[in-house]
């Protein structure tokens, strides 16, 4: 069928004194920026997991209460934000899986509002723009080389997926990649959220759990509950799959475990090769950016190395894709830095109309 695409222009100018969050399935990211500075970054733990609406919009309000703190004056212009799931053009959590317990009843009377009510709460009525995670790797993708026909992934608790088309814009798809069936094999892991209805789900590879799914098979000495497939390790629950990734990234920089431990890398590096030639059916793409904590240290760029060898070996039409990285606070909170600019502030940059 004729192509239907909607290209989204969206905020690219964090001018002015900002606040901006991203929602991930671990821990809340946020940032203070004042005319692209970055002033103030952090990460707060949450239990995602929590059945009280209350709850995650205490823990939010806190984080960015802290942040305009270190704005001068405590001024905030606009608030910018990303979260998993679905957002409306209203800025409303349609559908969010960070919620995943909140009941029905709750979830409508008091997520479906909750960015706005945040906002108001933290910095009165300024402008406020909130898009899919996914989305937001792609403009920070975009923003950090300058070139389009560009899909960013961040690979953290999940996997968030965006698309930018040649001139930057989204194209009013939902791409939410990390539900993608990624493997075909019949004996594919099944995931908490599907409950065996569906295996090979791309989160399970290109996310934390790919890789830790595979530590005590690379030699990391974990806890016997961190043993796919532990119990504790096939619930909705990331904290537990944080703290084993972490124990990953320890052991890769001892050189006693680290010639065991490249081997996690290099099969997360097959699953992303494999992914991107899966995605290249339905997306034109020749830059690739890869942020998230899984991307992290010298494992992360052994990743990269990989997936590269795997498109030039395996699918040498591909083989042009450009691989695209940052530094490490970069890809820790570069989707936050981004979100900044989402919102217009006197009419100096469009806003996206369209999640």
């Amino acid at each position: 069928p004729k192509a239907a695409d909607t290209p989204q222009q969206c905020g690219t100018v964090p001018n002015g004194c900002r606040l901006a969050f991203d929602l991930g399935k671990s821990d809340v990211k946020t940032v203070a920026v004042k005319d692209g500075e970055v002033l103030y970054s952090k990460e707060t733990e949450w239990d995602v997991t929590n059945t009280d609406p209350d709850y995650h919009f205490k823990v939010i309000t806190d984080a960015l209460k802290l942040a305009k703190q270190e704005l001068p004056d405590g001024k905030v212009d606009a608030v910018g934000g990303s979260a998993t799931g679905t957002i409306s053009g209203q800025n409303e959590a349609t559908w969010c899986d960070i919620f995943p317990n909140v009941s029905p009843d709750d979830y409508k009377a008091k997520v479906v509002d909750i960015f706005k009510r945040i906002t108001k709460e933290v910095a009165g009525n300024v402008p406020l723009k909130v898009i899919n995670d996914g989305e937001v790797t792609a403009l920070a993708a975009f923003q950090k080389i300058g070139s389009g026909n560009i899909m960013g992934i961040s690979m953290g608790s999940s996997e968030g997926g965006g698309y930018a088309n040649k001139d930057g814009n989204l194209v009013g798809w939902i791409n939410e990649l990390c539900y993608i069936r990624l493997d075909l094999n019949p004996d594919a892991p099944t995931d908490p959220w599907t409950k065996g209805n569906h295996t090979g789900c791309s989160h399970m590879y290109l996310g934390q759990r790919g890789a830790t799914k595979l530590a005590a098979k690379g030699g990391v000495k974990v806890p016997e509950n961190y043993v796919y497939p532990h119990p504790d390790m096939c619930t909705i629950k990331h904290e537990d799959h944080a703290k084993c990734l972490k124990l990953i990234q320890k052991a890769m920089d001892d050189p006693e475990q680290e010639t065991a431990v490249k081997a996690i890398y290099e099969t997360v590096g097959v699953y992303l090769g494999y992914a991107l030639a899966q995605y290249c059916e339905f997306y034109v793409i020749d830059h690739v950016m890869i942020l998230g904590r899984v991307s992290k240290g010298k494992g992360g760029d052994l990743m990269l190395d990989t997936a590269k060898k795997v498109l030039n070996a395996e699918f040498p039409e591909y083989k042009h894709i450009q691989f695209h990285t940052a530094d490490d606070h970069f890809k820790a909170v570069g989707q936050c830095i981004a979100a900044a600019a989402l919102p217009t502030v006197n009419g100096d940059a469009a806003c996206c109309s369209l999640q």
